[in-house]
């Protein structure tokens, strides 16, 4: 019976306890809808859980991070980009056939010398576009100079945030 309680002794001799640190309170969230102070829609952020709980949670401002969550914005994200780069392709093949059309040509009334009746201006453009290539352009996209004289301008047209075309443009007087 000695040799149990010796044994005992020594098991609790063996186990020791260590003081652990307070346990985070900070939970990982997606937001569902813009939250001010704090982060926009789709944003992986850290909030305390209190907040969470009491605020977030019943407003339905926010989603508990799981990992099917994780995959579904992954995937998202990943769609997302593709669809950024296929209208930035679209955007580019564009602005090439825009220059290798050449030189748009606008006819106006003339006046004294090279200058013309009027100006020339972006919806003018845009109709030209419309009418020789078929194609429909926005004139807010549309840069020009101002056109009072007959002569060659050069008009961009920001098809894209990175993608610009360079159109020519002859100008003459009837």
């Amino acid at each position: 019976m000695n040799t149990k309680t010796t044994k005992l002794t020594n098991r609790t001799s063996v186990l020791t306890v260590v003081a652990q640190k307070k346990a985070k309170k900070v939970r990982k969230i997606i937001l569902k809808d813009d939250v001010s102070n704090l982060g926009k829609k789709g944003q992986l952020i850290d909030v305390k859980a209190g907040y969470l709980r009491n605020f977030l949670m019943p407003m339905g401002m926010a989603q508990i991070v799981t990992p099917e969550l994780l995959k579904e914005m992954k995937m998202e994200e990943e769609r997302i980009e593709a669809e950024k780069k296929r209208v930035k392709e679209e955007a580019q093949q564009l602005a090439l056939i825009f220059e290798t059309v050449g030189a748009f040509k606008v006819k106006r009334k003339g006046g004294k010398g090279k200058q013309i009746f009027g100006s020339v201006t972006a919806q003018d453009l845009v109709d030209i576009i419309k009418a020789q290539l078929q194609r429909d352009v926005d004139k807010r996209i549309v840069s020009l100079p101002e056109i009072r004289e007959t002569g060659e301008y050069v008009a961009e047209l920001k098809l894209h945030p990175d993608v610009t075309a360079r159109v020519r443009l002859n100008v003459f007087a009837n």
